[in-house]
C-alpha cells in the first residue's frame, strides 16, 4: 500500500510539474514567440497574463464543480485537455489560436493541481499529510522555477516548436502514467456544493485568503523583477544573473522539503516565523544589494524561505476550511494568482516611480500587512483544533 501511495504521490508530482510547466514555462520563450507569430514581446506576455487570469478565475470555482466526480477520471480528462494544448500550439500558426489553447487550459488548471494536493493528502495519515502535500509542491517549485530555463535552452539550441513539445510529452508521460497507474478513485462522501461554500461564511477563511494574498504579493512583488534587480543594482553579468535564478529554484525545492517537517509538527510557530524571516531577509537585501556575494546568500536563504512559504500558504487556507478539501485548495491557488497579480503590478509602478531598487520595498509593505492578518487570525481561533501546534 505504503508503495502504491508513493507511486501516486511521484506522479502527482510530475504531473503538477508539467501542468505548471505548461503555465510558466513561456516566460523563457516569449522573444521566441513574439518573432516567430511577428508580435511584440508585451503583446506575447498576454500568453502568461492570460493565463494567471483563468487560473484566478477559475480557482474556486472548477474544483468545487468536479469535486463530486472520480478523481482519476476528472485527472486524466484535465491532463488531456492540457495534451490537446499543447499539441496545438506546437502546430498553430495563428496568434489568436495560440491564445485560444493557453486560456482553455488555464480553465482546468486549478482542478488538476486541486486534487493533487487533495489526494496526496488522503494518501497518508492525517498527521502525515503536510509532508506528502510537500512533495507534491516540489513539482510546483520545478515547473514554476527549473521549466523557464529549460525551455528557453531547448528554443534557443533547436527551435521554438521543439520547446513547445517539451510541455506536450511532459503531460503526455503524466497522462499515460495517471490511467494506467493510478487506481480509481470514486468520491467516498459527496460534500454537497452548499456544505462546500459554507466555508465562506467563516472569517477564518477570508483572513487566511488575504495572508495568501499578501504572502504571495510579497514573494513575487519583487521576485518578478529580480533579474533586472540583479544586472542593475547589484551589476552582475546575465550569466551570473541565470545562475543566481537557479540557485533561487533550487532553493526553492530545497524549501518545499522543509515545509513538510515543519508543518507537521509545528506549524502555527511556521505560519508566524515565515513573513518575519521573509521581511528581514528583504531589509538584508535592500541594504546590501549591491554586493554580490551577500546578495547570492540572501537569494539563497530568500529561496528557501519562500519554498516554505508555497506550503504554509496552501496549510493556511485547507486547515481554515478542512471540511472542503477540492474547494479550499481552489481558493487557495486563486489567492495565490492574485497575489502574484497584485505584487508584479505594484511592484512595476515602484520601479517606475522611485527605481528598480526600490522594489523591495513592496515586499516589506506586503509581509508587515501579512503579519497583521496572521496574528488576527491565530489570536480568533486558537482554540480551533486544526490550529493546534
Amino acid at each position: 500500500m505504503k508503495k502504491r501511495n508513493n507511486l501516486i504521490v511521484f506522479i502527482l508530482t510530475v504531473g503538477v510539474f508539467g501542468v505548471l510547466n505548461t503555465e510558466m514555462g513561456y516566460i523563457g520563450i516569449l522573444p521566441d514567440i513574439a518573432v516567430y507569430f511577428d508580435v511584440s514581446v508585451a503583446t506575447a506576455g498576454w500568453l502568461v497574463s492570460i493565463f494567471a487570469i483563468g487560473v484566478a478565475i477559475s480557482g474556486p470555482i472548477m474544483p468545487l464543480l468536479f469535486s463530486r466526480f472520480n478523481r482519476k477520471n476528472v485527472m486524466v480528462l484535465v491532463l488531456a485537455i492540457f495534451v490537446i494544448g499543447n499539441i496545438i500550439s506546437i502546430f498553430t500558426s495563428s496568434f489568436t489560436v495560440l491564445l485560444i489553447a493557453r486560456i482553455i487550459p488555464a480553465l482546468f488548471h486549478p482542478i488538476f493541481c486541486s486534487l493533487a494536493f487533495s489526494v496526496a493528502a488522503d494518501s497518508v495519515n492525517k498527521a502525515e499529510a503536510p509532508k506528502a502535500v510537500a512533495k507534491v509542491f516540489i513539482g510546483v517549485s520545478a515547473g514554476m522555477v527549473v521549466g523557464v530555463p529549460i525551455a528557453s535552452f531547448i528554443a534557443s539550441t533547436t527551435n521554438l516548436q521543439i520547446a513547445l513539445a517539451f510541455f506536450a510529452l511532459v503531460n503526455i508521460f503524466v497522462l499515460i502514467a495517471t490511467i494506467i497507474y493510478v487506481p480509481s478513485m470514486p468520491v467516498k462522501e459527496i460534500i454537497t456544493y452548499g456544505k462546500q461554500l459554507n466555508v465562506l461564511k467563516k472569517s477564518i477563511t477570508w483572513f487566511s485568503i488575504i495572508v495568501v494574498v499578501l504572502v504571495n504579493a510579497a514573494i513575487f512583488g519583487v521576485y518578478s523583477y529580480l533579474a533586472e534587480y540583479l544586472q542593475t543594482v547589484t551589476n552582475v553579468s546575465s550569466n551570473v544573473t541565470s545562475l543566481l535564478l537557479f540557485v533561487y529554484g533550487a532553493a526553492n525545492i530545497i524549501g518545499n522539503i522543509l515545509a513538510g517537517r515543519l508543518l507537521t509538527y509545528h506549524p502555527i510557530k511556521t505560519i508566524v516565523a515565515l513573513p518575519f524571516l521573509l521581511g528581514a531577509v528583504y531589509i538584508v537585501l535592500f541594504l546590501t544589494g549591491q554586493l554580490t556575494i551577500a546578495t547570492a546568500i540572501i537569494i539563497l536563504i530568500w529561496g528557501i524561505i519562500t519554498g516554505i512559504g508555497a506550503n504554509n500558504n496552501q496549510y493556511l487556507v485547507t486547515s481554515a476550511a478542512p471540511e472542503a478539501p477540492d474547494f479550499s485548495n481552489g481558493m487557495f491557488l486563486s489567492a495565490c494568482n492574485i497575489g502574484t497579480t497584485i505584487g508584479t503590478s505594484v511592484g512595476g509602478i515602484f520601479i517606475s516611480g522611485m527605481g528598480t531598487q526600490y522594489v523591495v520595498l513592496v515586499g516589506i509593505i506586503s509581509v508587515i500587512l501579512s503579519i497583521v492578518f496572521i496574528l488576527l487570525r491565530n489570536s480568533k481561533y486558537r482554540s480551533e483544533p486544526q490550529l493546534a501546534n
